[in-house]
């Protein structure tokens, strides 16, 4: 089934402790969670994994789960945007916005005048979201239709950075993100420039991967069906730069080399 909301993570009752089995054999191990919801795991909770909560225990698709730190970082770490689902005045928002992870935190920044930033100050839970699509597998049913994607839930509050020193490092860290090596080169951010932007951050407490790969997942009798079946592969790629039309001429052919062979940190899940 052809899910629009791959991350979804829901909240079960957790009577006893739950963890993932991952199982070779997907179609049986899909079939025994229709039949049963009771759904044994063997992941251990290590220092390597994210402890499983009654918040991150994912209800549909729980063998696609990841709590492993590094393939949670890794999701984090090639994507760009994050989602960040809050409530102000009692109407609920989810906001686009750059993001940058140091260890085990995501940093956020934006105006002051910021009606997102002013509401998470305040100390209100939020959800942050990031999604990587990987791919469209085309299965010879709709029922089947599907998507490979690496998604990473984080539940929490977020906390404004009001140190100079942290407020700075943050900011170089966000740019970072981006362009590995441009902090380099472009110039900092001045002292009026950091009065005007807020920096907030987020531990990695709660938080949950969902990872879909592969190929398809047809039903056996569909497998007769005579119509074309797979993958197509879906991937970010950068283009040639193109040079600002204000930019000095004698520097138009001189395009720095970490600029050029430009490519995101790209790290599939086992």
């Amino acid at each position: 089934m052809l899910f629009l909301s791959p991350c979804a993570f829901a909240v079960r009752p957790v009577s006893k402790v739950r963890v993932l089995c991952h199982n070779s054999g997907r179609k049986s191990a899909y079939k025994t969670r229709r039949q049963s919801c009771t759904f044994t795991v063997c992941q251990a909770q290590t220092a390597e994994a994210y402890s499983v909560t009654e918040k991150t225990t994912l209800k549909r698709y729980a063998k696609r789960a990841e709590y492993d730190r590094k393939v949670v970082h890794a999701i984090l770490d090639e994507a760009f945007v994050c989602h960040i689902g809050f409530v102000a005045d009692g109407q609920p928002y989810v906001i686009p916005t750059g993001f940058a992870r140091d260890g085990e935190q995501l940093y956020f920044h934006g105006s002051v005048g910021s009606r997102m930033l002013r509401a998470l100050e305040s100390g209100s839970d939020i959800c942050v979201t990031v999604t990587l699509l990987d791919g469209l597998v085309l299965a010879r049913s709709q029922f089947n239709t599907d998507m490979n994607y690496r998604c990473v839930v984080v539940l929490g509050k977020a906390r404004p950075i009001t140190d100079p020193e942290e407020k700075a490092a943050a900011l170089l860290k966000l740019t970072e993100h981006i362009i590995p090596g441009r902090t380099q080169h472009a110039r900092a951010a001045s002292d009026r420039e950091l009065s005007q932007t807020s920096v907030l951050a987020i531990d990695l407490n709660e938080v949950s991967a969902k990872v879909r790969v592969g190929n398809t997942n047809d039903d056996d009798e569909d497998y007769s069906i005579p119509v074309w079946a797979g993958v197509v592969p879906l991937k970010l790629t950068p283009g040639v730069p193109i040079p600002d039309p204000r930019l000095d001429s004698a520097l138009e052919n001189e395009i720095p080399e970490y600029i050029l062979p430009y490519q995101r940190p790209v790290e599939m899940a086992p």
